[in-house]
């Protein structure tokens, strides 16, 4: 009996050992790109205590897997190079990567507008016919919503063909382009973008739960997660529609249009799975990712957040230092989209939740190795997806192209410098960053609002004094005491640079947001 025994342990551990392999990330893999002049880390797994040897491009290093059977090698930074080129990785088996290229990876990150495939964009029939590039890789992280730390995805890179660029995200895919052709190098692109996503999605949670600032963006989401029956959703939902259809009737009567229908209820593991519940993208979608060697991060979101636009000026920058600092790979560029104008024109001047959260956005430039494209002229008021997005790209494009590749090109929007107030005139100066102003249409300058004392708004004409002045005024304020430019959801404005980049919106008030919380 115990030489059976025996037999039967020796043969379940021969079938373990024969079982045993090497697994490697989606991220990691044939045709993927590695940044270049950076050590980038190659990772994965194996039995714990199988030794890993990682050899490409000459170099050669060795690793041990952990307990957890996680192991972990950094190559040493290494030029770019569009010879394919193989990485070989032996442990318990053995993987030989293929096509493996060096040149820039850039994160493609936000809601819709950022995941918008290119066949939804402007002629997007035609970039992705002309998209043959094989040196232009692409990578797609599937949408995952959950508060457990996920170590994979299920995704591989891809060499680009007008198939694949049709459904990648258009902005990522024009970004791309512009500096693969331009610094005539190999570029990686990694779209994790989910639509409707919010800010806090996108961040560990415990780290939200740990800042005082977010407390009541926690609250939100507790109260969420304790959220009553699905029946009583239900029910709300019967009663709100014998309302609305009472109104639609009395609407019809009086041959008014009628009210919108109420939304039906969503079931609760919709949002426990989704993409508004703090911390279930990074778990899902952004964690499998951390730690690949990237050059920067372009982002698209905000549309999400603008109800609490106040507190977005707290949680967009504090995202960026996270995801930083989750990297350890210093202070990498972050190049973000401005809210686009959206929804109907209003005929007086008033407050604005968009014009709060780009606002919000605006603030964010404080942060090191940032920048901001806007498109206030971009939009298109029935549609909260402007489907021209080569415009979007080129703007972020020339940040990178500036501030992290040396080129000389007009990179940035004017934005608010100083007002100077006299009589019933201000002067707003602002800077151009060597450019000059120019009214785009004719020669009156329109989007500017004034307020007096009283705090009440009005529109203003405005006209361009010199290179980078404005003078504005009102005949319904004597005495103006503020100023606001493009301050709308949807404002209609028409100031740019000399570079035809928008004046970035701006108000010289400090007056309280209606996106505060109320207490």
């Amino acid at each position: 009996m115990k030489k059976i025994l025996s037999l039967l342990a020796m043969s379940l551990a021969s079938s373990g050992t024969l079982r045993a392999e090497l697994k490697l990330p989606a991220i990691i893999g044939d045709h993927m790109v590695l940044q270049q002049n950076q050590a980038d880390p190659i990772w994965g797994w194996d039995t714990p205590g199988t030794q890993i040897t990682v050899s490409f491009a000459g170099q050669s290093y060795a690793a041990t897997a952990g307990a957890d059977g996680k192991w972990t090698v950094k190559l040493a930074p290494m030029p770019a190079n569009a010879t394919p080129q193989t990485l070989t990785i032996t442990g318990s088996t053995k993987r030989e990567l293929q096509d493996v290229l060096i040149g820039e990876v850039w994160m493609c990150s936000g809601q819709s507008n950022m995941g918008w495939p290119l066949s939804n964009a402007i002629n997007g029939d035609l970039e992705a016919a002309a998209s043959k590039l094989p040196n232009l890789r692409l990578i797609s992280v599937p949408k995952v919503g959950t508060q457990e730390l996920q170590n994979d995805f299920k995704g591989q890179w891809v060499p680009t063909t007008p198939e694949a660029t049709n459904r990648f995200s258009a902005v990522g895919f024009l970004y791309g382009r512009y500096l693969h052709e331009i610094l005539n190098v190999p570029v990686g692109l990694i779209d994790n973008s989910w639509g409707g996503s919010s800010a806090e999605a996108w961040v560990r949670r415990s780290t939200l739960e740990q800042d005082p600032r977010f407390k009541l963006l926690i609250e939100r989401a507790v109260q969420k997660e304790a959220a009553a029956p699905i029946e009583k959703a239900k029910l709300d939902y019967e009663q709100a529609m014998i309302k609305w259809k009472a109104d639609a009737e009395k609407a019809k009567a009086e041959k008014q249009s009628p009210p919108p229908t109420p939304t039906p209820p969503k079931p609760p593991e919709q949002w426990l799975n989704g993409q508004n519940r703090a911390g279930n993208i990074f778990a899902g979608v952004l964690n499998p990712t951390i730690g690949y060697g990237i050059k920067g991060v372009i982002w698209y979101q905000g549309e999400s957040n603008a109800t609490w636009a106040y507190e977005y000026a707290s949680l967009f920058p504090f995202l960026i230092e996270q995801w930083r600092k989750e990297w350890g790979q210093g202070d990498f560029p972050f190049y973000w989209v401005q809210l686009a104008d959206f929804s109907p024109e209003k005929p007086a001047p008033s407050d604005s939740a968009w014009a709060e959260l780009r606002e919000s956005q605006t603030k964010t430039m404080q942060l090191k190795n940032t920048g901001q494209a806007v498109i206030i002229d971009l939009g298109e008021g029935k549609d909260i997806h402007p489907r021209n997005k080569q415009n979007v790209a080129a703007r972020l494009v020339r940040w990178a192209l500036v501030k992290d590749y040396g080129m000389k090109l007009p990179y940035r929007s004017p934005e608010f410098k100083k007002l100077t107030i006299d009589g019933n005139k201000a002067t707003v100066t602002l800077d151009c960053f060597g450019s000059k102003l120019r009214p785009f249409g004719v020669n009156e300058v329109t989007g500017f609002a004034v307020c007096g004392a009283d705090k009440v708004w009005h529109w203003a004409t405005g006209a361009v004094v010199g290179n980078d002045d404005v003078v504005i005024s009102s005949p319904e304020v004597a005495a103006p005491i503020a100023v606001r430019y493009a301050w709308a959801d949807n404002p209609v404005c028409n100031l740019y640079s000399a570079a035809d980049l928008p004046v970035t919106p701006f108000r010289t008030d400090d007056f309280p947001m209606i996106t505060m919380p109320k207490p």
